[in-house]
């Protein structure tokens, strides 16, 4: 489906925006970059949606039916390990998710589209920043995305370390977590190392609150709820040989149901009340709520499989949900769409590692599946 030309254009897309990457809000050269394109394409473009987000319009036909789909473009703050031509050249910066490929593309899908048609409608591309800390697709919405750019369904497409280049997946329902943050204060009295009797460390109640904060998911919750609640940081004020006056412990929570969501925090407030009293302490909690869980709308993930089929290796649907999180999500929240999967290689670091790289066989493969997505959700007569 994809000519093999408009294949070489991807991967140099692709290759010099991996080697300028750009963190959530600053993607300015990326959303230049994309504009640019798109424009060259044909389509109309607004730029500066949400910040540094661009949308792309392509009408064909009469149809008033529109669709979106959607692609990311921020980097992480990561110092890439690899020695590709194209490795990163903005130091302590780097592609780790492969957003870079998302951009290509859907880039690519634009290009095809543009040049051949082949649906009845509008199809709007939304290129989003700064998915990697949640807060991207929420811009967006809040800049107006909706009204401005209305749309009745949303798709987007994600690479996959492990799965095989060419096979694609998605399922119906639950996709990815929810990621709730936390970050708990403990504060008594610090003092000599020797003398522990004289203070009210924190480090000893710190060490068994991080324990207790487990029994969460393995004694509170249903074993029907997957849920995972993990410490990731446990940082103090003390010293070799001074017993900490102030504990923090941070970290995050995943689920897929807000009963889930309210149960783990008020579990959370009650263990830590509990254990600021037994050892004669204050305690704070802080937990917030950063990403929505991704639940896909159950006849458009049937339809997605249905489009990928005829243009990928295999076209399956998951086994479970991954407790990954995706700002995707909050699209999700005003139509209904479909989130899916595209494999990396199996042989692919990754996601989030220093060494990753996206694939560039993998390009042609997703640009083919936006196509048919498109022209299936938006059939022309």
């Amino acid at each position: 489906m994809i000519p093999s030309a408009l294949l070489q254009e991807m991967t140099a897309w692709r290759r010099h925006l991996h080697r300028h990457p750009e963190f959530g809000f600053e993607e300015t050269a990326t959303a230049a970059f994309v504009a640019g394109k798109l424009r060259s394409f044909g389509l109309e473009v607004t730029e500066g949606v949400g910040g540094t987000g661009v949308v792309g319009t392509l009408r064909r036909g009469q149809s008033p039916r529109a669709i979106a789909l959607r692609a990311d473009m921020d980097a992480l703050r990561i110092r890439e390990t690899g020695s590709a031509d194209w490795a990163s050249q903005t130091p302590g910066v780097m592609h780790a998710c492969g957003h870079d490929g998302h951009t290509a593309m859907l880039l690519g899908a634009a290009s095809l589209l543009a040049a051949e048609g082949g649906f009845d409608g509008t199809v709007r591309f939304i290129f989003q920043p700064a998915e990697e800390w949640g807060r991207g697709a929420l811009a967006m919405l809040e800049d107006g995305l909706m009204a401005r750019f209305p749309f009745e369904e949303i798709y987007g497409l994600h690479n996959l370390p492990g799965l095989a280049v060419g096979s694609f997946c998605t399922r119906a329902g639950a996709v990815m977590s929810a990621e709730d943050n936390f970050e708990i204060v403990l504060r008594g009295i610090g003092g000599h190392a020797a003398r522990p009797q004289w203070g009210r460390e924190t480090l000893v109640p710190g060490c068994a609150l991080v324990m207790d904060l487990q029994s969460i998911v393995s004694r509170r919750l249903s074993p029907t709820d997957i849920a995972v609640v993990s410490v990731t940081e446990f940082l103090t004020d003390g010293t070799r040989n001074a017993l900490p006056g102030v504990t923090r412990i941070l970290g995050d929570a995943r689920s897929f149901s807000p009963d889930v969501s309210a149960k783990i925090e008020e579990e959370m407030r009650r263990i830590t009340a509990g254990i600021a009293t037994t050892w004669n302490l204050s305690a704070e909690v802080s937990y917030t709520r950063e990403f929505m869980p991704l639940l896909n709308t159950p006849h458009l993930a049937e339809a997605v499989l249905a489009c990928a089929a005829p243009v990928s290796a295999t076209a399956q649907v998951m086994e479970e949900p991954m407790t990954a999180s995706e700002d995707f999500a909050r699209f999700l929240d005003y139509v209904p769409g479909c989130f899916s999967y595209i494999g990396n290689g199996e042989a692919s670091a990754p996601l989030h590692n220093a060494g990753y790289d996206f694939n560039d066989a993998a390009l042609g493969h997703g640009a083919a599946v936006h196509v048919a997505t498109a022209r299936a959700r938006l059939r022309a007569a």
